[in-house]
């Protein structure tokens, strides 16, 4: 830690953390499951909410880009006071139910947007919406990384990252096919009063609902150490931690552990990557394997790609999922750096496999490999990184972090769209290849990252 310079001053005497249960860890990572079903329902319906409130096609990248920029601002803020907060409810509990009381209230507002038309466009109340949504979600997100460094132990690292993205895997599948199975149930899919159907309306209720029940449950059935504690374990002075003013994070951020650099470059090819998935998958499929043509936007083919394609993300998500809880074992025969060099490696064949496809029912399986690296991405960096980071600079630097996973959304959502334009010639397929190539030399380059806490968690076995 010797290039953290301002971490607060070790104590003598630090315990080790005790061991936690299954149980115990399933609870503290629940909330997980709330922020991502909040974040399934609004990657799979904002665009249209937003499209039946006016927006263009060519306006919704700049929505798209309102996530990554809210993240970059907002966690490392929240990351640097949930290090020095310590009140009667908790540490990072206190930043749990403010994002996910301000979440829910978005999620209930953003699909109603359009009854005040009559006073303000919808289309700006919709899209001022969808910031504050960000801005709510990440503050409910952040803390909960740092909280599981905070908890664990080295050795079940591993463990506590795996089942938070299971719970996050949970989420995004309930998230992206309810309003799917609402329409099953008999809600309307036809635009109401306000432009949005019912079963999109109903969906968001239950999401906000949904939201705040799984905070509520991690507030209420787990724990987090009193200051005192806290200096046991950690070895670090918790007053010391409070001095520090809103300068530090750019002082931190100089000082970042050798680790954490060397991961941004994986996170930037990672990221980049899914930022392409995400934006161009529909259309890539629509026109590459159904050979439709870009003006086909309205047709029944068309939406019979997305739909193919919405199931094909509910695919990789459960992938994602069921892959989480099998990460450990993985880690026990490859290492850490090894399975997730393996996982990206599989999300980058799946990728690439799109190219070759000609019947849509082959995306289910190029989708299996995207599972694998979607779930080692929202679990093995972190774990990798946690054994780097001095215990009184968790929240922050779990913060500064993100950056390398906002940075390059936005640098994609900037340029993505005119690439694909004139360099591809209007084909997104060639940005889905592309994206899987990135995912390649993420697999790589994280074989070079320095990972101390594998030495230190090995010295122990």
């Amino acid at each position: 830690m010797s290039n953290s310079s301002a971490s607060p001053a070790p104590l003598a005497g630090v315990k080790p953390k005790p061991r936690l249960s299954l149980g115990q860890i399933f609870f503290m990572s629940f909330g997980f499951l709330g922020i991502q079903f909040g974040f399934a329902l609004q990657n799979g319906n904002a665009s249209r909410i937003l499209r039946s409130f006016g927006a263009d096609v060519d306006q919704l990248p700049a929505f798209w880009i309102v996530a990554p920029l809210m993240g970059m601002l907002v966690q490392p803020l929240i990351g640097h006071y949930s290090d020095r907060t310590w009140n009667r409810i908790g540490r990072r509990k206190p930043y749990f139910l403010v994002g996910a009381l301000l979440s829910s209230i978005a999620l209930l507002f953003l699909p109603n947007a359009g009854a005040v038309a009559s006073v303000i466009p919808a289309l700006w109340i919709g899209a001022g919406i969808v910031m504050i949504m960000d801005a709510s979600f990440n503050v409910a997100m952040e803390p909960f990384r740092a909280l599981v460094a905070d908890n664990l132990p080295d050795a079940q690292s591993t463990s506590g990252f795996a089942v938070q993205t299971f719970l996050i895997g949970v989420g995004a599948v309930a998230g992206s096919e309810l309003p799917g199975w609402l329409a099953k149930l008999g809600f309307s899919q036809e635009a109401g009063p306000t432009g949005v159907a019912d079963n999109i309306k109903y969906a968001f209720y239950i999401g906000a609902a949904v939201f705040i029940i799984a905070i509520l449950v991690t507030v209420f059935f787990s724990k987090e150490y009193a200051p005192a504690e806290y200096e046991s374990y950690h070895g670090v002075q918790t007053e010391e931690t409070k001095k520090a003013g809103l300068s530090e994070i750019f002082v931190d951020f100089k000082k970042m552990p050798r680790t954490m650099k060397q991961l941004g470059l994986v996170q930037f090819f990672s990221w980049f990557a899914l930022f392409s998935m995400w934006v161009f998958t529909t259309d890539a499929v629509a026109t590459h394997v159904y050979k439709l043509s870009g003006d086909d936007v309205l047709s029944v083919a068309y939406n019979e790609a997305g739909n193919k394609v919405g199931s094909a993300f509910g695919t990789y998500n459960l992938v994602a999922a069921i892959y989480a809880l099998f990460l450990p074992v993985v880690a026990k025969f490859l290492g850490r750096k090894g399975t997730h060099a393996f996982s990206l490696f599989a999300g980058g064949i799946g990728l690439i496999s799109i190219y070759f496809i000609t019947d849509p029912a082959m995306l289910t399986y190029s989708m299996i490999g995207v599972g694998l690296a979607w779930a080692s991405i929202l679990a093995m960096p972190y774990v990798i990184l946690s054994g780097s980071i001095p215990a009184g600079k968790l929240g922050i630097y779990m913060g500064i972090f993100n950056f390398f996973i906002t940075l390059p959304q936005i640098i994609n959502g900037i340029c993505g769209g005119w690439i694909v334009k004139h360099i591809y010639g209007g084909q997104p397929i060639y940005a889905i290849v592309l994206a899987g190539f990135l995912m390649l030399c993420a697999a790589v380059s994280v074989l070079f990252v320095y990972d101390p806490g594998a030495s230190k968690l090995a010295s122990k076995l």
